[in-house]
């Protein structure tokens, strides 16, 4: 088992950043491959970035490559998504989730989620 909590979340404008935290705790985290799915209002979860065990292999949705980074502290236990170049597509409350079996997807853990709002 393992305890995702997120945040950094909030409203920001178009063109904005914002760098979302994940704290993990309860295992090892290195042992987690890491990821971020997010979900928009009326419509499906969505995976946003993922992250290998290493944090030497990354997937990024086609629709924030280049815009959003994912990375990695374990010694901080810690992953953060950085998010440039908002759009107001990016609207949506992002999960932190973890997997010890896959890293893509990675999301047999999650967490509580946190709003990302982008304002026009």
């Amino acid at each position: 088992q393992v305890q995702l909590v997120e945040s950094g979340g909030g409203l920001v404008q178009v063109g904005g950043s914002l760098r979302l935290s994940c704290a993990a705790s309860g295992r090892t985290f290195s042992r987690f491959a890491m990821g971020w799915f997010r979900q928009a209002p009326g419509k499906e979860r969505e995976i946003v970035a993922a992250l290998s065990w290493s944090g030497s292999s990354t997937y990024y949705a086609d629709s924030v490559k280049g815009r959003f980074t994912i990375s990695r502290d374990n010694a901080k236990n810690t992953v953060y998504l950085q998010m440039n170049s908002l759009k107001p597509e990016d609207t949506a409350v992002y999960y932190c989730t973890a997997s010890e079996r896959r890293w893509l997807p990675p999301n047999d853990y999650w967490g509580q989620g946190t709003q990302v709002t982008v304002s026009s």
